[in-house]
């Protein structure tokens, strides 16, 4: 069996990636319908991000958790609908990211804000967040709460990543920032498929678990990407978050390391590291040093670590082909750095 590489999954049968496709194309028609306004130019303005490309990672994690239950289970409304909700809540927050990181690009086409401005790039992820509110209300309670706490953990990491770690210690710090940011809503997307699709109480605890910890370690997966890549593996230029002086974690590693150890090398890096990395030369430097630097092995052991650990909560599950794409997964993660 081969792997369907239209999905962002690793789904390995035919036929639950079948399946899977079509309630994707749903949840296309019906983010498409959400997205509509009286005022044609809020519909342009929630379009333009919608129709930049993504993988629509979010919502196939629902559809494929849900149907950890029994094949199809997908195909349920609420299943639909909730793959909607968490995909227009990480829409939304693109736009806020957006603004705060002053980004000319998203996904390579120009940003809200650079396309409008930051007021309109602002109002429209307010206007996608609300929109995803009102999907959220069709499904109860459960999910209002749910939605609810997982938007004040995606809020509380964006604020914390502004404010910065102050006199915390900046690893742990950008790990929390990691867990809210991007975990608490992969982890969400997991736990609906599994409450929509009929899963048992012990399947929901483990998919929302597994969401949770491969949503931190794909996200700290691209973080050594970025330095050691040679080429755009990762959606982007190798060096970009270095360049912006945005703290990752082999960054973080490294400079925990750099501090103590009086090896020349580790003082330029630092150096380096506390300079200007616009300097395409400079930048150059710091990727080197970073390379070759034993941070990159501590980083990668710390996500294939998270990997296994996400892993390991699906012996839970029946084995099948929901469980094959979930392990491919994971494994997918703990290598691809390699």
């Amino acid at each position: 069996m081969t792997t369907t590489s239209s999905l962002a999954l690793p789904v390995l049968d035919a036929e639950l990636a079948e399946r899977l496709t079509q309630r994707l194309a749903e949840v296309e028609a019906a983010l498409e319908e959400a997205i509509q306004s009286e005022a044609p130019f809020v519909t342009e303005a929630a379009r333009h991000l919608m129709q930049a490309g993504g993988k629509r990672f979010r919502p196939l994690l629902v559809l494929l958790a849900a149907e950890a239950a029994k094949p199809g289970a997908g195909n349920d409304s609420h299943v639909v609908t909730s793959a909607c909700v968490v995909e227009l809540t990480h829409l939304a927050s693109l736009y806020h990211d957006d603004v705060m990181d002053e980004a000319a690009l998203r996904r390579g086409a120009p940003s809200a804000n650079a396309r409008w401005d930051n007021l309109v790039a602002i109002l429209t992820g307010d206007w996608l967040f609300s929109k995803s509110s009102e999907l959220t209300a069709r499904l109860g309670a459960d999910a209002v709460r749910i939605q609810a706490e997982t938007f004040s953990r995606l809020v509380e990491g964006q604020i914390l990543e502004t404010l910065g770690p102050g006199d915390s210690d900046p690893l742990q710090h950008y790990l929390r920032v990691v867990e809210g940011k991007t975990g608490s809503l992969i982890a969400t997307s997991a736990r609906y498929g599994a409450i929509f699709g009929g899963c048992s109480a012990e399947i929901e605890q483990a998919l929302t678990g597994y969401g949770e910890l491969v949503g931190v370690a794909f996200q700290l997966s691209d973080d050594i990407l970025d330095i050691a890549s040679a080429s755009d593996e990762s959606g982007k230029t190798p060096g970009t978050d270095l360049r912006e002086g945005v703290p990752t974690l082999p960054v973080l590693l490294a400079r925990q390391l750099a501090q103590t150890s009086g090896d020349p090398a580790d003082v330029r890096l630092l150096e380096l590291l506390d300079a200007d990395l616009t300097d395409d030369t400079l930048l150059a430097e710091a990727l080197e040093l970073l390379r070759a630097h034993p941070a990159m092995d501590q980083a990668r052991i710390y996500v294939m670590e998270l990997a296994r650990q996400a892993a390991g909560l699906l012996e839970v599950l029946p084995q099948g082909p929901v469980r094959d794409a979930l392990d491919a997964f994971a494994d997918l993660i703990a290598t691809r750095t390699s």
